[in-house]
């Protein structure tokens, strides 16, 4: 709900975010250097889920196109996730936007942060920073979020379900850990503060060092200078969503005749109690109803984990393309997914943002590079290749899930057409 409704909706205004003079480019950076020096096997071997890795300068001089303005720019846009952290009197108060200007412009010289998700969604840059992590599962792969705090701001002591890359942008900041079992939060606050945190390890993160931390584990960073800090968050569903939500895929799908009869009741002894009858037609009507296999797991969770948030929207071209200059243009310049879209597979069944397509064999080879590389040159676009694929790609088009590269929607301005899906040069 917005916070302000007599205002005005406020429209993205990307252009004006960029620092001018930063581009990116998989040239720039090395998924060797990213790891500190580490194959991915061995970075999953011996830390994912296990124990943190710090990296000093695994993205040197990235993120100087983002400062405090920019970013508070960002919050007060009303498609954006933002929230404000302040602790007063010891006390953690939290706030959602979109904010005005003048909220944030107004804010103390210390103890406080401001936090924007999906930054992947907002900016080319931060779709093309998260994809920088491709080399774990897209199905795994969440959000970019990015915060700014002056001295001695942060979101307290706490520990994440997930597992989180922090990168340094500008500034400094510290970072502590701790290996407690004690995950006790404080009651009654806004966010998952630990009531008792005991700092077993600590680093201070200088611009470009990037810190890894696996789930549960229990960290505090605090600003000490005005800094950046970029979180790559993955996704962890828990198992009573999982199971909540596939019960409620099957109940979708149901389609059952009939209705409970009972043409030969007796008069029952106590008039409260629910007769075995109506039991046994419960208990072989539901067995005979509510019946699944693998197959149907996967198409739940290909639907499930492609589905957008609740928050995300598309933006279908205002003067679409005919399917004939379509076609021309991303033989051009090929076609890249819109950052909102989650393009997932199994198998022959492709999963678009919630939708389920089955791919012939021809088709198939062709999604499967749009899916691990959000995107496809201009030589895999021919229409010769592969007939049907050109007409799926332009009803995409129109859905505003994907656009010919180069000209793409919203007016955002593309990092470019490199394939992020194939992660960083080893």
């Amino acid at each position: 709900m917005d916070k302000h409704p007599d205002k005005p909706a406020r429209k993205p205004k990307h252009a004006s975010l960029i620092q001018q003079g930063k581009t990116f480019t998989e040239a720039d950076y090395s998924l060797q250097r990213l790891l500190g020096g580490m194959s991915v096997e061995k970075f999953l071997a011996e830390h994912w889920h296990k124990k943190p890795l710090l990296v000093r300068q695994a993205l040197p001089d990235f993120g100087d196109w983002l400062n405090r303005d920019s970013l508070s720019e960002l919050a007060c846009q009303d498609n954006s996730e933002a929230r404000l952290v302040q602790f007063k009197r010891g006390l953690c108060q939290l706030e959602y936007g979109p904010f005005e200007p003048e909220e944030l412009s107004g804010l103390p010289k210390k103890n406080w942060s401001l936090l924007v998700s999906g930054v992947n969604h907002l900016l080319p840059q931060g779709d093309w920073l998260l994809h920088r992590f491709d080399f774990i599962p897209a199905a795994r792969l969440d959000d970019l979020m990015v915060s700014f705090a002056p001295p001695g701001g942060g979101v307290g002591p706490h520990f994440d379900s997930y597992d989180v890359f922090l990168i340094q942008g500008q500034g400094r900041r510290r970072w502590e850990i701790s290996a407690q079992d004690d995950l006790t939060v404080v009651e009654g606050a806004p966010l998952r503060i630990l009531k008792e945190f005991r700092v077993d390890q600590s680093w201070e993160l200088e611009p470009g060092d990037m810190l890894y931390l696996p789930p549960q584990l229990a960290h505090n960073g605090v600003a000490l200078t005005d800094c950046m800090t970029w979180s790559v968050g993955f996704r962890a569903p828990k198992s009573d969503e999982i199971v909540g939500q596939f019960l409620t895929h099957l109940q979708d799908k149901l389609e059952l005749p009939g209705m409970y009869a009972d043409p030969e009741l007796k008069r029952p002894k106590h008039v409260a109690e629910i007769p075995s009858a109506m039991l046994d037609w419960a208990e072989k009507t539901i067995r005979a109803a509510v019946r699944w296999d693998k197959a149907e797991i996967a198409d739940f969770l290909g639907r499930y984990l492609s589905e957008p948030k609740a928050h995300v929207f598309f933006d279908p071209p205002e003067r679409p393309k005919s399917l004939a200059a379509f076609s021309k243009a991303i033989r051009k310049h090929g076609v890249a997914l819109d950052a909102r879209s989650q393009m997932l597979f199994r198998g022959e069944a492709f999963f678009m943002n919630g939708e389920r397509l089955e791919a012939s064999p021809p088709l198939r080879a062709k999604l499967c590079d749009l899916a691990d590389q959000r995107m496809l040159p201009p030589s895999k676009c021919e229409q010769e290749q592969c007939p049907e694929l050109v007409g799926l790609l332009h009803l995409w088009y129109q859905a505003g899930y994907l656009f010919p590269a180069g000209l793409s929607p919203a007016g955002l301005s593309p990092v470019g057409l490199s394939p992020v899906g194939l992660s960083l040069a080893e």
